[in-house]
């Protein structure tokens, strides 16, 4: 038998443990109501305006992501380089700093050789065979090529065509002896240089005054960037040649992708393929109202055969050494 103050020491020991143990039920019921009530949230920032196609896109996404979800995730966009410039962006989608980011093909192509594809010259025939390829199995392998990132769709950039101030591009003899701005891209410069023009790099925001002080003759971009960056008012002659088509890609840090549950990869993966479809409606609307404006401040558009321009850039695509790149360009012109 316990003597009475053993037994108020049990009796009191035996209620304290009973009352820690209904405290922690409260708390641990608690906090799990508290985790089946939140959000999850994913930060998408970007260096483009809020009138651009592509953040229109986004917006639809961030939309169709709630209504998919029940409003159990979030998507908030951030534009117009709020969080950094595009290579800001990607570099902290890379190392977790962000969740999410849309970057062009382009500068990639210094990450992964196989995406030079598109920047190498007339590797695609045109619109339909770029989204045939990369609706396929080629561009599912491209959205995830990363360890650091998983590619969730495309976004159309359009084709990147010459036009110049004083005399149309109507052939590739027409470029020769002529400065012609790229982007800071050695294929670019190698496929200018390889139609007899000089490559110039000069920054986005610096080429409309290279322009307007006749530093350069030309230029080559799509219809979108050509009348945003008012080159319309100084370039006259838009040739459409399309030598390349250089897509964006949507992208999600793979450590944040990973940490989602297969439900939730599923709502964000279709709200992404629908904005992506949704985003190509609205960039082929934004092409005519941009060639629209263009006319009417006197640019002339011209019509070009391709042929001699596809003629005279096939070294580029022979000397490519890159077996991977090689082998991904032989698939891709089997694509129909």
């Amino acid at each position: 038998m316990f003597s009475s103050g053993k037994s108020d020491f049990i009796c009191g020991l035996l209620v304290g443990v009973l009352l820690s143990s209904c405290g922690f039920a409260l708390l641990y019921r608690a906090a799990g109501q508290q985790g089946a009530g939140t959000v999850c949230v994913l930060k998408l920032g970007h260096g483009l305006s809020e009138s651009h196609p592509v953040h229109l896109a986004m917006l639809h996404m961030q939309t169709r992501l709630a209504e998919l979800s029940g409003g159990t995730m979030r998507l908030d966009v951030y534009p117009s380089g709020v969080l950094g410039s595009e290579t800001e962006c990607l570099e902290q989608v890379q190392t977790g700093l962000l969740d999410m980011t849309k970057s062009s093909t382009s500068p990639m192509e210094s990450f992964w050789s196989e995406l030079q594809v598109f920047t190498i010259p007339y590797v695609f025939r045109n619109s339909e065979h770029l989204w045939n390829v990369l609706e396929g199995d080629i561009g599912k392998t491209f959205l995830n090529m990363s360890k650091t990132m998983h590619g969730l769709c495309y976004y159309d950039a359009g084709a990147r065509s010459f036009y110049t101030i004083r005399k149309p591009i109507l052939a590739p003899e027409d470029l020769k002896g002529t400065k012609i701005r790229v982007q800071q891209s050695k294929t670019a410069m190698d496929m200018v240089e390889c139609m007899g023009a000089s490559p110039t790099p000069i920054a986005w925001g610096e080429l409309y005054t290279a322009l307007s002080q006749g530093t350069i003759d030309g230029a080559e971009n799509n219809l979108p960037s050509f009348d945003s960056g008012r080159h319309t008012e100084i370039c006259k002659h838009f040739a459409l040649n399309e030598h390349s088509f250089v897509p964006d890609m949507l992208l999600i840090n793979r450590n944040r992708w990973n940490s989602l549950s297969p439900q939730q990869q599923e709502w964000l993966q279709t709200a992404a393929m629908e904005s992506s479809v949704y985003q190509r409606e609205l960039w082929a609307k934004e092409e005519e109202r941009c060639k629209e404006n263009a006319e009417k401040q006197g640019v002339q558009f011209h019509t070009v055969d391709k042929a001699p321009f596809v003629a005279i850039t096939e070294r580029m695509r022979e000397n490519i050494t890159d077996t991977k790149v090689k082998e991904i360009m032989q698939k891709i012109k089997e694509v129909r």
